[in-house]
């Protein structure tokens, strides 16, 4: 058994309430107990832990909590800007800025740099930690005149705020572009697979494949920036898909894994899907958490327009971050409103 390096008061009173607990608990959380001790879920248990019904969700989440508690028990907030809006060439079925889609949502070329600046000043003095930059579009495969007024936004921010965290998502990448968004000091990338990658083609989009997404995670990975990859819950996956996408990104080693619960957008091919029931995302939150216990789990989407009441239950299920602010074209909530969620939040250990 490995010892984890906690006080010795602290290992005493975890063994005494692991002793306690087993033969109570579910067998399936029984064997998923191990990974306090360091032992990998495999995807045999990780389907038992899916199928658990009832009060033994509970103890799941509590699980959750305890390893998020041990492994990853720092903080991640961020709050996103939407730098270029509308237009994308791309067929995404749950993205209201597909040109595919007939939408409401904002139509705009890429922004200023000054507007950039500003939203990262604002970010910042808010004492939010990592702002991020977000464009529409299929990516940056070349250095185009576009990437380098992003580029030139990048340096200013840094320049004023060296010792910030800075984000961007800008879909599909090069080498090159990666590498020289991480020489301009990005420190985040994010680019989701955002389901099982089987069936990605089905469930998300046809006009470029899960394989860019992929190619995308790891040039980030190789640039030296961390790989910001996480999916979408309720585009009418199974549960076995969600245990595949937490696979692909335990073996992609994404350190940050934004959730996001799908908010249905009039005018797209998902406008009528249903939201998923509370406990199967609470399922998936955990299983999350489990299959990739050092990662960085982010609450992003439908954390107040979905989940509404259990977006509370949900961060105790082995999420330690969460967007602020805003999801580029829907609502989010005011940072005031999560400074005091957060607040209350740290009453159940350090968050």
């Amino acid at each position: 058994m490995i010892i984890p390096p906690w006080p010795d008061i602290l290992y005493v009173n975890y063994i005494l309430i692991k002793v306690d607990i087993m033969g109570i608990l579910h067998p399936a959380i029984e064997k998923a107990y191990g990974v306090l001790d360091g032992a990998p879920v495999d995807k045999e248990l990780a389907g038992e832990l899916m199928r658990l019904e009832g009060a033994p969700i509970i103890d799941l989440a509590s699980l959750a909590h305890k390893v998020r508690l041990k492994f990853s028990p720092s903080r991640h907030i961020c709050t996103i800007m939407n730098a270029k809006s509308g237009r994308c060439s791309q067929d995404c079925g749950y993205c209201s800025q597909s040109s595919f889609s007939e939408t409401q949502a904002p139509v705009f070329p890429l922004v200023s740099e000054d507007e950039i600046f500003r939203a990262a000043e604002n970010a910042y003095e808010n004492d939010i930690a990592c702002f991020c930059i977000v464009t529409s579009g299929l990516g940056y495969t070349e250095v185009t005149p576009e990437f380098e007024k992003i580029l030139s936004a990048i340096d200013r921010v840094k320049f004023r705020y060296p010792a910030r965290n800075l984000g961007a998502s800008l879909g599909v990448l090069s080498p090159e572009t990666a590498r020289l968004l991480a020489l301009h000091g990005v420190a985040f990338y994010n680019h989701n697979l955002q389901v099982n990658p089987s069936r990605y083609r089905e469930l998300v989009a046809s006009t470029h494949s899960i394989g860019d997404r992929i190619a995308t995670v790891r040039y980030a990975n190789d640039a030296g920036i961390t790989a910001c990859a996480g999916g979408i819950i309720g585009l009418g996956e199974t549960a076995d898909d969600r245990i595949e996408l937490a696979f692909a990104l335990r073996e992609l080693k994404a350190k940050i894994i934004p959730l996001n619960v799908l908010v249905p957008v009039k005018g797209t091919p998902l406008e009528h899907t249903p939201p998923p029931a509370a406990a199967d995302t609470l399922k998936a939150f955990a299983l999350m958490r489990l299959v990739n216990p050092r990662a960085v789990i982010k609450f992003a989407a439908g954390r107040e327009t979905v989940m509404k009441d259990f977006q509370g239950l949900l961060m105790l299920a082995g999420a330690n971050g969460f967007l602020t602010g805003g999801y580029l074209t829907t609502r989010g909530r005011d940072a005031e409103d999560d400074e005091n969620f957060l607040r209350e939040l740290t009453v159940f250990g350090n968050l």
